[in-house]
């Protein structure tokens, strides 16, 4: 994945949550624990972390920085934190050598950490979007990039729905939601 299919997941995240940004963000985000508020900075905290592993290319672990979303920042304010991040990991998987390698779990391509910051974004997109009871699914094709990217063993079907089932979101099909999941962004 590039820094175009980040860029994209942003913008699919700022369109369907910007119109929602009036509504009270401190509502539970889907089946997880944290407010709507919290989901959508964790994102920017994922993607500003992820932008630095490909700028700094660790080789033993992440770098000792985080991002910090000011508390009392209204939700148009942590969407354009997010997509400031989105910006920030685009412009540094697009700029970096495909031979470079950062630590995730193992060393990571700059294509990896593309495909988990488009998978941060539109996983907790949809976990927002149930929270403030707005209708939206992943897009497709960014959903499929992300799976064969992140889960090689992923079975066959829709893109998003297959997604959402890899990361224990929903059940697909005859298969029970899964209650444990991981991605494998480190290359072998």
């Amino acid at each position: 994945m590039t820094g175009a299919d980040v860029r994209a997941a942003a913008a699919a995240m700022t369109a369907v949550l910007l119109p929602a940004a009036g509504r009270d963000w401190t509502v539970r985000a889907g089946d997880l624990d944290w407010s709507c508020w919290t989901t959508t900075a964790h994102v920017a905290h994922d993607l500003a972390g992820y932008a630095g592993q490909v700028a700094g290319r660790p080789t033993d672990g992440y770098l000792p920085f985080d991002l910090r979303v000011h508390p009392d920042a209204p939700p148009a304010r942590v969407l354009t934190v997010a997509t400031a991040t989105a910006g920030m990991l685009a412009a540094l998987v697009d700029t970096a050598d495909p031979d470079d390698r950062g630590w995730h779990w193992g060393p990571c391509d700059p294509g990896g950490f593309a495909a988990m910051g488009v998978a941060e974004i539109l996983l907790h997109t949809h976990d927002v979007t149930r929270g403030l009871d707005v209708p939206w699914s992943p897009p497709a094709g960014l959903c499929a990039g992300v799976v064969r990217r992140l889960f090689p063993d992923a079975p066959a079907g829709a893109p998003a729905p297959v997604l959402l089932w890899l990361t224990g979101r929903s059940p697909l099909g005859d298969r029970p939601r899964r209650t444990s999941w991981t991605w494998r962004a480190a290359l072998d």
